[in-house]
């Protein structure tokens, strides 16, 4: 872990990533793509420090309320923010200004937080977004090793459920020849549908592999699966979108099963969703006395 100032509070997509690089060493991830251009070791978190004070700074400023978002590039509750507490801090100032907050993890940690996901969400919005790829607890230990199992995140979401505070799910990625059977689709989306999740993100039942993702990806499949990485080679060679030989079935289902329930399912549905803020007065009148 290393520290450094950040020069900018938010993306042009009103975005903010308070750590690059992830310690949560899941097997699959984008983030460690050479079209990053990360400088270090992935596993050296980078934190940039002054994050939350340009934030601070910024927000008084801002004439229209927005949704801010964290965690598109690198998890905000990894291991280190238990002590370092910036994505508390984050979502403290957020509430402060009466902004709206989405963030996306895959990490329990995020239960500390609730009162500030609670305090926000009835004053403008918030969203949990979190990432749900496989079921079955023992293959998730191989391809995401330092982070809670799925099963664990579906008690997570059922606890923001329980406070209204509504919840977005990353079904992805769904990896070729390990995940991407019917069973762990239908029970993902089982959990999903029980603790009311408000939309799934999901383009295909596939994966992503570039530069530096895929020569990662490959090296873990030949420590766990010997053989595969080279099935992955003959199939794919080199392509950038990876889906399974299922992927039209398993889609069916997925689209079938949220549309019966209500749940949004197409991705540009679902980011509309998260961006959006209710109307102000609305929620005066639902939450002032």
């Amino acid at each position: 872990m290393h520290f450094v100032d950040a020069k900018t509070a938010l993306t042009t997509h009103n975005g903010l990533n308070i750590y690059r690089g992830c310690a949560h060493g899941c097997v699959y991830c984008d983030s460690r793509s050479a079209c990053y251009q990360f400088t270090h070791p992935f596993e050296d978190i980078e934190v940039k420090q002054n994050a939350p004070a340009l934030l601070a700074a910024l927000l008084p400023k801002k004439r229209k309320k927005i949704v801010i978002s964290t965690g598109s590039m690198s998890d905000p509750y990894q291991p280190c923010e238990k002590e370092l507490k910036l994505t508390r801090q984050f979502l403290e100032i957020v509430d402060r200004y009466g902004f709206g907050a989405s963030v996306i993890t895959k990490s329990d940690l995020v239960l500390r937080d609730i009162d500030l996901f609670d305090s926000i969400n009835k004053k403008a919005k918030s969203v949990l977004q979190m990432s749900l790829t496989v079921a079955d607890e023992g293959l998730s230990r191989i391809l995401e090793p330092n982070v809670c199992p799925s099963a664990r995140r579906f008690e997570v979401l059922k606890a923001f459920q329980a406070r209204g505070i509504p919840t977005v799910v990353w079904m992805t990625p769904i990896l070729p020849f390990l995940s991407d059977t019917e069973e762990n689709i239908r029970t993902l989306l089982d959990w999903c549908f029980d603790a009311g999740v408000k939309g799934i993100v999901c383009w295909n039942a596939g994966m992503t592999l570039r530069s530096g993702d895929r020569e990662y990806y490959y090296r873990a499949l030949d420590r766990h699966f010997p053989g595969l990485s080279e099935t992955y080679r003959l199939r794919f060679g080199d392509a950038y979108e990876v889906n399974s030989p299922d992927n039209a079935k398993l889609m069916q289902i997925f689209h079938t099963e949220c549309e019966k329930r209500g749940v949004l399912h197409d991705p540009e549905d679902c980011f509309r969703y998260i961006a959006a803020l209710p109307d102000r007065q609305l929620r005066l009148s639902l939450f002032e006395p």
